[in-house]
């Protein structure tokens, strides 16, 4: 995550004028010019574990692939077997390169039977778009980057289901009961009214922060209303807006990765805990295999020794690991010896204790082993843990 809220070459989502008027902190992200927080990291994380946060994710990139072959194309592609997904479903999945590394990770809504929508990173969304026409241009399908004329809006936290579905128009109940019934990783049109206006909208029960939570694409010219009327209607619920600092600790308590951080294009799948989603066995209608971009590469990688492996970190001590930071197994008798980096790093608001993501040798990756991590000269003490280090508590 940059810093820099002065980089001219940041992009000003349709929120912007928003975010200035609930006076956030603004910094570049993604190539866009995003609110970082709005009060306080602390409170905006606990917001969304407690009641609800309101997030804007319209830096995110929506890239359409409908027709005929649609479903082949994207089995092509990616690395998800996107003609299992059931219309009104999604996938979690990655494109990848020739040599396995992933250029990105992304989620793919099956809207209908011959038309998708892939969302993908921010940072990432050009080059998503242009991999997706090349690797698309075999097949009866057409791909459309739709990022300019789409917002994004999130809502995560207990308590969300009910601030969605207080939006929805009072004389459609089936739009009410659709929300009510979504199940997760799902999505649906459903139309909203704002004042006193109808407002169509996909809307889909994913999210990144380890809540229930949905987000809403819409037109961009009717964001920022939509927003506002979020905001008054969730206040007494306890909705707050969140900014991209309280995004990265709840992701974090979730296990979840970052691209440019825990993936990149010098890291496979495999090496990421992920190699559930490369779907070595896809065959097409006929029953022949599917040869997908990076195949070869991912089998040979699936059977091979890793070479390092990502783990979770439970500091013993106070201070916090940062992406970057070195993890050492400390010698007797002698100075630490690098094993591992830091992906990611911070204090745990709901845990109470700092917490990181690394990648380490395989050897020393079981749950317990004790090592250290180089906080600017001073070893302080970690522990493996499972991922996730949070979950939500289950509803009753």
């Amino acid at each position: 995550m940059t810093t820099d809220p002065t980089d001219p070459t940041d992009r000003q989502g349709p929120l912007h004028d928003e975010h200035l008027a609930l006076g956030a902190s603004l910094t570049g992200f993604g190539g866009w010019l995003m609110p970082l927080r709005y009060t306080s990291d602390l409170a905006e994380h606990r917001a969304v574990r407690e009641a609800a946060g309101l997030f804007d994710l319209s830096h995110m990139g929506e890239i359409e692939v409908s027709g005929p072959q649609a479903a082949a194309a994207l089995d092509h592609a990616l690395v998800g077997n996107l003609s299992a997904v059931a219309p009104g479903r999604a996938r979690y999945t990655m494109l990848c390169a020739e040599d396995g590394s992933v250029l990105d990770d992304l989620v793919v809504y099956r809207l209908a039977e011959d038309r998708f929508l892939v969302v993908a990173n921010a940072g990432n969304a050009a080059l998503v778009a242009r991999e997706l026409v090349a690797r698309a241009a075999a097949f009866d399908a057409v791909v459309a980057d739709q990022g300019e004329q789409t917002a994004l809006i999130a809502v995560q936290g207990p308590r969300a289901e009910e601030i969605v579905v207080a939006l929805v128009d009072p004389a459609d109940g089936a739009d009410a009961t659709t929300v009510r019934e979504m199940r997760y990783y799902a999505s649906s049109a459903v139309s909203f009214e704002v004042a006193g206006e109808r407002v169509d909208a996909l809307v889909a029960r994913t999210g990144y922060t380890g809540e229930d939570g949905f987000e809403l694409f819409v037109p961009v010219g009717v964001a920022p209303l939509l927003w506002r009327t979020l905001l008054a209607g969730g206040a007494p619920l306890g909705l707050t807006p969140a900014g991209l600092a309280a995004r990265d600790s709840l992701r974090l308590e979730a296990g979840m990765p970052l691209y440019g951080h825990e993936l990149d294009t010098t890291t496979t799948p495999f090496e990421a805990g992920l190699g559930r989603v490369v779907k070595l066995d896809k065959v097409s209608d006929d029953g022949t295999p599917v040869p997908f971009v990076g195949r070869d590469a991912l089998a040979a990688r699936k059977v091979s020794p890793p070479s390092r492996v990502l783990v979770g970190l439970r500091a013993t001590g106070r201070r916090p690991a940062r992406a970057g930071y070195g993890v050492v197994l400390p010698e007797a008798g002698g100075p630490a010896r690098r094993v591992g980096t830091v992906t990611s790093g911070a204090p745990s608001p709901s845990l109470g204790y700092p917490i990181a993501m690394a990648y380490v040798s395989p050897e020393l990756s079981a749950e317990g082993t004790e090592l250290g991590v180089d906080v600017r000269g001073r070893v302080e003490p970690v522990v493996v843990v499972p991922l996730p280090f949070y979950r939500r508590p289950q509803q009753s």
